[in-house]
């Protein structure tokens, strides 16, 4: 069994079983063939300490497709309400004979603690990083490069080269970026950065080649758009957004997109604030969204993920 902890982790030859499988997996839920039953018997435990629909769902029901048993930790009526560390609820998770634990938190190191404590006591339970504070959410990461990878009809060996992504939002507190940003500049692409100055990140930020306050910057000539939301529960405090303001200088509008190439894609990771950093008729226009994809190529991209975890 191997752990997911961040696309930094893994190396190219990861990336690229990941994403053939990914693109292997997607073909067959297409039609219905070939999915089989490789995790049979195996137990997965959805340990969310934040909320979550898409990342979540997505594991179940990859899980579930791949024969797995899989059991969504209700931890607000759980122990950890009567002050149970994670550690504690990690190891009684190992003990009940989870093979994975696809596990979300929001602060530092949760990942970290989650996997020594496991070595610690010689669980060989795999840990998958499905959100980490603002500090990354790989198979965020993963699933939007195959989305990308599908859209444009790119093989793996040419992968993403030649391609603009701009990145517009709350950057500074956003997981997806983190793990997004890194992985689709390994794979070619050049990536923008774009948000308020308040919301942009500081120091060492690899694969990203332009750092911007300015949304026409940002996206003149991009292939790709994505939009973030704003992370109102991790704003700092004296941060303050209007929404219509917001909206003026970053969201993503017709007139915004028209500084972009005509055909331009766009993305969301989810959940989406309409009106504020998207409005509806862009992120429903199904000639350009790629919304709904990203969210369909979740499941495959995690089946994908659950057979590398389980070497199989």
């Amino acid at each position: 069994m191997k752990h997911l902890t961040g696309i930094g982790a893994l190396s190219d030859e990861d990336i690229t079983e990941i994403l053939s499988r990914t693109l292997v997996w997607d073909a067959a839920l297409e039609t219905r063939e070939g999915l089989g039953a490789p995790l049979k018997g195996r137990l997965l435990f959805n340990l969310f300490y934040e909320n979550s629909t898409r990342t979540s769902l997505s594991f179940q029901v990859a899980a579930t497709r791949m024969g797995a048993d899989v059991i969504s930790v209700p931890v607000a009526a759980s122990s950890v309400h009567k002050g149970e560390s994670l550690k504690d609820t990690v190891l009684t998770l190992c003990a009940q004979g989870a093979d994975f634990m696809v596990l979300r938190a929001s602060g530092a190191g949760t990942i970290e603690t989650a996997c020594k404590a496991m070595a610690t006591f010689g669980y060989p339970t795999s840990v998958i990083n499905a959100g980490e504070g603002a500090f990354g959410h790989p198979t965020q990461g993963l699933l939007d490069a195959a989305t990308l990878l599908k859209a444009t009809g790119r093989s793996l060996s040419e992968g993403l080269r030649g391609l603009t992504v701009a990145i517009v939002g709350d950057l500074l507190h956003s997981r997806v970026a983190a793990s997004t940003a890194p992985l689709l500049a390994r794979l070619g692409a050049e990536v923008r950065y774009c948000g308020p100055e308040a919301m942009l990140p500081q120091g060492d930020m690899p694969g990203v080649a332009m750092l911007t306050t300015d949304r026409a910057e940002a996206l003149a000539g991009a292939d790709v758009v994505m939009a973030l939301r704003i992370q109102m529960e991790r704003l700092e405090d004296g941060i303050t957004i209007d929404p219509v303001d917001y909206r003026r200088s970053y969201g993503l509008t017709r007139e915004a997109l028209s500084h972009a190439k005509p055909n331009v894609f766009v993305m969301h990771p989810g959940p989406m604030n309409r009106g504020v950093e998207i409005d509806t008729d862009v992120a429903d226009d199904q000639a350009r969204s790629l919304i709904l994809s990203q969210v369909a190529m979740g499941v495959p991209t995690r089946m994908a993920v659950l057979e590398f975890a389980a070497a199989l």
